[in-house]
C-alpha cells in the first residue's frame, strides 16, 4: 500500500507543479499580490510530495521489496546496507526521482529564501522552476516509473551493477545532481528577468550565491568521481575524457563563467546579454549531460539508461526550455543593454578573456564528446576521440587561463595599468621561474609539461596569495587587516589556489609517472620505481555479497619495509561481474598503487604497479577550490540581497 501512495504523491507533485507554473506567472503578470503568493507554498508543498516518493523508494530498497522492478533490477538481500541505500539512484528511475526531488528543493530554497527578492521576480523564478519540475515528473511518471510492480516478484534481485557497489559512488551522484540541477536556479532567475524586462546589479547579486552554490556542489561531485575512477577501475588514472565524465565537465566550465561575468555585471552593469546567456547554457549543459547519460547513445560504465525513446524525450526538454529561453533572449535583447565602460586594459577586460576561454573551452570538449555520435550518423563512420586529442585541443586554453589569471585579478576596474599591476607581481614572477627552471634541472629525459605545470601552479598560487596581501593596504598592522577581510576575497583566493595546484597535480601526474606491468611468480620481486614489490601470496577471500582474489604484496625500499598491500579482483556472483579493487599506499608526494590481475596460462600472475606522483594533491586542489567556494557563500554580502529595497516594483510589496 505505501508504494501506491509514493506513486499518487509523484502524480499530484506533478498536478501542483503545474500549478505552481501557471499561477504565479499569471499573477506577476496582473501584478496580482495574491496569485504570486502562492507561488511559495506550492514551491513547498512540490518539495513535501516528491520527499515523501522518495523516501517511500528508499524504504523499498532498504526491506528488499522485490514487488518493484527497479528494487528487483539493482538489488539484492546480501547487499551491504551503504548499498542498498545508494541502489535508490543507482539505477535510471531511481537517480531521475532524486533529480526532480533535487529541482523541487531549490525551488522550495527560493521561497524559504528569496524573501528580500522583488515580489514579480520571486514569483517569477519559483514558476519557472516549477515548469522544470513539470517536465521532468511527466518524464518520470509516464517513461521512468520507480514504483513499478511486477506481476510475480522474484525470491530475490539481480544486485546492482558491482562498480556502483563503492562508497566513492554512494556519494557522487547526489552531489553530482545537486550541481547539475542547482544551474536550474541560474535558468530560472535568467528566464524570470528576461520576462520582466530588467537586468541588472541587483540581479546579479542574487543570481550569484545559488550559482555559486550549484558549482561548489558540482565540483565536489566531479572530484568524487575522479577519485573513484582513480582507485575503482584500476587503470591508474584519474581522468579518462569519458563521454559522462565530459558531460559533467562542460556546466562546470560554463559555471565558472558565469559566476565571473556575473561580478561584471554586479560591479559595472556590463556583460549582461553574456551572463543571461552563460544562465541559459550552462543549464542547457546540464540537459545534455542528462540525455548522455539516459539516452543510450553512448557506452560508459557511469550511463544508467539504453532506452532511445528516453532519450527522445529528454531531447525535447532540451529542445523547449533551451531553445525557448534563447528565443527569449533575443526578443528581450534590448533590456540588456551595457551600462558601464571600460578600457582594453582593466579587470572587465581580463573577465572577458576568462570568460571566452571558458567557453571555447567547454565547446572543444563538448565537440569532442559528440563528434563520434555525428560522425556516424552523418557519415557512416565509426570514429573514436580520446584522450590525446583532449589534451591537445584543452590544455592550450588551461595555460593562457592560468596565465593572465593573478595579473587579471590585480587590475583595477574601468581602466587598469597593466605595467603597474605586473610590477606588483615581480617577486611572484622571479620565484614562478625559479621553481620552474628547478623542476626543469631535477629532471631528465622527460617532457616539458612537468616544469611548465610547476611554473604556472607557483604563478597561479602566489598570485593568489599576493592579490589577497595588497588588499590589507599599506602601512602597519596588515596581518591584523588580512584576516578582517571579507570572506569573499578569502574564498576568491582559496579557489585560485586549489585550480593552481590541480595543474601542478595533472602535470606532475602526466610527466613523472613511473609505471610496470608484468608477470610476476609467488615469491618474485620486482622493481617499481625506486621501490621493490614482492609477490608474497595470492588467495581466496569470500566476501558479503562476492568472492576476491587477493594478492599479498611486500613493499621495500633500499631493504627497508615500506608497506603490505592487499589489491584485490572481486567477482559478483549474482551478475557474474569481476571488478578490480587497487591497493594503494598514500603519501604526501606519491601514491604507490598495485593491482592484481588474471593468473596465466604459463604461471604466475598478471600484476601492474605505478608510482603516481602528487597524487593526493589533486584532489587536495579540488577541496580548496570547493572551500574557497564555501568561504564566500559565507560572506554577508552573499546573504543580503543588495538593494532589494530599491529594486521593488512601485505598487507591489515584497512577501
Amino acid at each position: 500500500m505505501i508504494v501506491e501512495l509514493g506513486h499518487f504523491a509523484l502524480i499530484l507533485a506533478l498536478m501542483v507543479a503545474v500549478l505552481q507554473t501557471v499561477v504565479p506567472l499569471w499573477g506577476a503578470q496582473q501584478r496580482n499580490p495574491a496569485l504570486m503568493a502562492l507561488a511559495a507554498p506550492a514551491a513547498v508543498t512540490q518539495l513535501a510530495l516528491v520527499a515523501f516518493a522518495f523516501g517511500v523508494l528508499t524504504w523499498a530498497f532498504v526491506v528488499s521489496d522485490f514487488s518493484l522492478a527497479v528494487v528487483t533490477a539493482n538489488s539484492h538481500t546480501l547487499k551491504p546496507m551503504l548499498y542498498k541505500v545508494s541502489g535508490v539512484w543507482g539505477n535510471h528511475e531511481g537517480s531521475l526521482l532524486l533529480w526532480v526531488l533535487i529541482l523541487a528543493l531549490f525551488g522550495a530554497a527560493v521561497a524559504w529564501f528569496g524573501a528580500n527578492l522583488p515580489a514579480t521576480l520571486r514569483a517569477r523564478v519559483i514558476a519557472v522552476q516549477g515548469s522544470i519540475g513539470v517536465a521532468f515528473l511527466a518524464f518520470l511518471i509516464f517513461t521512468s516509473n520507480p514504483f513499478w510492480r511486477l506481476a510475480e516478484p522474484p525470491l530475490n534481485g539481480q544486485d546492482l551493477n558491482p562498480l556502483l557497489q563503492d562508497p566513492g559512488l554512494a556519494f557522487h551522484p547526489p552531489f553530482l545532481y545537486l550541481g547539475y540541477v542547482g544551474l536550474s536556479m541560474a535558468f530560472s532567475f535568467a528566464v524570470a528577468a528576461l520576462i520582466e524586462g530588467r537586468v541588472d546589479a541587483a540581479w546579479a547579486r542574487w543570481v550569484r550565491p545559488w550559482t555559486l552554490s550549484a558549482w561548489v556542489f558540482l565540483t565536489i561531485g566531479i572530484a568524487l568521481g575522479s577519485w573513484w575512477a582513480y582507485y575503482e577501475l584500476g587503470w591508474g588514472g584519474f581522468w579518462f575524457w569519458d563521454p559522462v565524465e565530459n558531460a559533467s565537465f562542460m556546466p562546470w566550465l560554463l559555471a565558472v563563467a558565469l559566476l565571473h561575468s556575473a561580478i561584471v555585471v554586479e560591479k559595472r552593469e556590463s556583460l549582461k546579454s553574456w551572463t543571461i546567456l552563460l544562465s541559459i547554457l550552462a543549464f542547457g549543459f546540464s540537459l545534455i549531460g542528462t540525455f548522455i547519460v539516459r539516452s543510450g547513445v553512448i557506452t560508459s560504465v557511469h550511463s544508467f539508461a539504453s532506452d532511445p525513446a528516453r532519450g527522445v524525450f529528454i531531447l525535447a526538454i532540451l529542445a523547449f526550455f533551451t531553445g525557448g529561453a534563447l528565443l527569449l533572449f533575443a526578443l528581450r535583447a534590448g533590456v540588456m543593454e551595457a551600462k558601464g565602460l571600460f578600457g582594453l586594459v582593466s579587470r572587465e577586460s581580463a573577465l572577458v578573456a576568462n570568460n571566452i576561454l571558458l567557453a571555447v573551452s567547454a565547446f572543444v570538449v563538448f565537440i569532442g564528446t559528440i563528434w563520434p555520435l555525428l560522425a556516424e550518423v552523418v557519415i557512416g563512420r565509426t570514429v573514436s576521440v580520446g584522450e590525446p586529442f583532449f589534451n591537445a585541443a584543452f590544455t592550450p586554453f588551461i595555460v593562457v587561463l592560468a596565465v593572465i589569471l593573478p595579473a587579471g585579478a590585480m587590475l583595477a576596474w574601468k581602466r587598469g595599468n597593466l605595467g603597474r599591476a605586473l610590477a606588483g607581481l615581480g617577486p611572484v614572477l622571479v620565484l614562478t621561474v625559479a621553481l620552474g627552471g628547478l623542476a626543469f634541472a631535477m629532471q631528465t629525459g622527460r617532457s616539458a609539461l612537468g616544469p611548465v605545470g610547476v611554473a604556472l601552479a607557483a604563478w597561479v598560487v602566489l598570485g593568489a596569495a599576493l592579490d589577497l596581501w595588497s588588499r590589507t593596504g599599506r602601512g602597519g598592522n596588515r596581518l591584523g587587516r588580512l584576516f578582517r577581510l571579507p570572506r569573499a576575497d578569502w574564498g576568491k583566493a582559496t579557489a585560485h589556489a586549489g585550480l593552481g595546484i590541480v595543474i601542478f597535480a595533472v602535470a606532475a601526474l602526466h610527466s613523472w609517472k613511473v609505471e610496470v606491468i608484468r608477470v610476476a611468480q609467488l615469491g618474485e620481486t620486482f622493481p617499481l620505481g625506486a621501490y621493490e614489490i614482492t609477490l608474497k601470496d595470492v588467495r581466496q577471500v569470500p566476501g558479503p555479497n562476492y568472492t576476491s582474489t587477493m594478492a599479498e604484496m611486500v613493499v621495500t625500499k633500499a631493504g627497508a619495509a615500506v608497506a603490505t598491500l592487499y589489491p584485490e579482483k572481486r567477482v559478483y556472483p549474482v551478475q557474474a561481474m569481476p571488478t578490480t579493487e587497487a591497493a594503494i599506499h598514500q603519501g604526501a608526494f606519491r601514491d604507490l598503487y598495485l593491482v592484481i590481475g588474471d593468473p596465466q596460462p604459463a604461471g604466475g600472475w598478471a600484476v601492474r604497479g605505478y608510482i603516481e606522483p602528487f597524487a593526493s594533491w589533486l584532489w587536495t586542489g579540488c577541496a580548496l577550490m570547493a572551500l574557497g567556494g564555501l568561504l564566500s557563500l559565507t560572506d554577508r554580502r552573499y546573504r543580503v540581497a543588495a538593494g532589494a529595497a530599491k529594486t521593488r516594483l512601485a505598487g507591489v510589496p515584497a512577501e
